[in-house]
């Protein structure tokens, strides 16, 4: 039963996450508040540990997901589920958007989605905020990470790893 209703979600997480992983993210936190599969803390933990492992993070947090709620077959179920929907969805866009590539009403529903992902991306970045942020200590880090990364622009994997040393060195 459990792996029917994870494959049912995250096949409808997959097939409204336009604009990538962490697209999920809302919706994610939506599972939390239906089901008790996870917490919201737990979440921040599955986000963290995808951000951090290979591969595209939707997926990543599917699979972890899946399987902090079903074990192995929950992690493959809800990965199947997440990237089913992108799959169909290619094939069909690709032969139509071949046909229709000039048409003005797909260009404007293109470019009209956008802003919806942009949305998406913000919300997911607020909720993360909240969880996050909670005392001056973890405001001041998250502050000294964003001038970091905003005038320093490293890679993504010196923050990961600078992080990672600041967090064992202060016990986050």
């Amino acid at each position: 039963m459990v792996y029917g209703v994870l494959f049912w979600e995250f096949f409808k997480i997959g097939l409204f996450a336009i604009g990538g992983g962490m697209v999920t993210i809302p919706f994610l936190f939506d599972l939390t508040k239906k089901y008790d599969w996870f917490s919201a803390e737990e979440l921040t933990n599955m986000i963290a540990v995808s951000q951090s492992t290979p591969g595209p993070v939707g997926v990543n947090m599917a699979t972890y997901a899946g399987f902090q709620t079903a074990g192995i077959g929950g992690g493959i179920i809800a990965t199947l589920g997440l990237v089913l929907p992108s799959v169909i969805i290619v094939i069909m866009v690709s032969k139509l958007l071949s046909h229709y590539k000039d048409n003005l009403w797909i260009k404007e529903i293109m470019s009209s989605i956008r802003p919806a992902v942009v949305a998406l991306i913000l919300l997911a970045g607020f909720e993360l905020l909240k969880l996050s942020v909670h005392d001056l200590f973890s405001i001041i880090f998250a502050v000294a990470f964003f001038l970091l990364v905003y005038f320093l622009k490293k890679s993504p994997i010196f923050y990961i790893i600078l992080s990672a040393v600041l967090g064992v060195l202060f016990k986050l």
